[in-house]
């Protein structure tokens, strides 16, 4: 069952099918599936802000920069505040965007199968058909041509009617 990653951010968030998910007092959404320290946050586009934080375990230094948060953002860098979205989101909105080279995969396959069917068709053509029948050859079609003629097959709207018998050639 393929379901598109909005569907299964859904599917996660919510603990599985038919079941709700368990709530804390804080009134989150808590699966039961995640491993810690990261969680089934799946931030999309047109939901941008999970229930939950993408890391919830935070080690020593994580929680230092998550007690300087409280204070003025003007005293943090950019890279601790890039630390602490990446605390916050798997994603930024700019790789949620990025195109994907998933259609090189795809059609990879679809001509790989494309050639494989072409491969089994010769293979059939050349060892399993039996030769072609002594009517096909353009000597035998000719010669049955001729015969129509002779017998002057369908002489009013037919074959015969296009042929002229006295200077033997097809009329114009």
């Amino acid at each position: 069952m393929m379901l598109p990653k909005a569907a299964w951010s859904l599917l996660l968030r919510k603990g599985g099918r038919g079941r709700r998910g368990m709530h804390s007092s804080e009134g989150t959404a808590r699966g039961g599936g995640k491993t810690p320290p990261y969680t089934n946050c799946y931030a999309q586009r047109h939901y941008p802000m999970p229930e939950e934080p993408f890391c919830t375990e935070l080690n020593a230094e994580q929680q230092a920069l998550k007690e300087k948060e409280k204070g003025s953002w003007t005293l943090l860098t950019h890279a601790e505040k890039v630390a602490l979205y990446r605390l916050q989101f798997n994603e930024t909105f700019a790789e949620m965007n990025r195109r994907s080279n998933e259609w090189k995969t795809v059609m990879g396959y679809v001509f790989f199968f494309f050639g494989f069917a072409a491969l089994v068709i010769w293979w059939q053509r050349v060892y399993m058909f039996p030769p072609k029948p002594i009517t096909l050859t353009d000597e035998w079609k000719a010669k049955q041509l001729q015969r129509m003629l002779d017998m002057k097959v369908n002489p009013v709207q037919g074959l015969a009617s296009r042929w002229d018998y006295e200077k033997k050639q097809w009329k114009k």
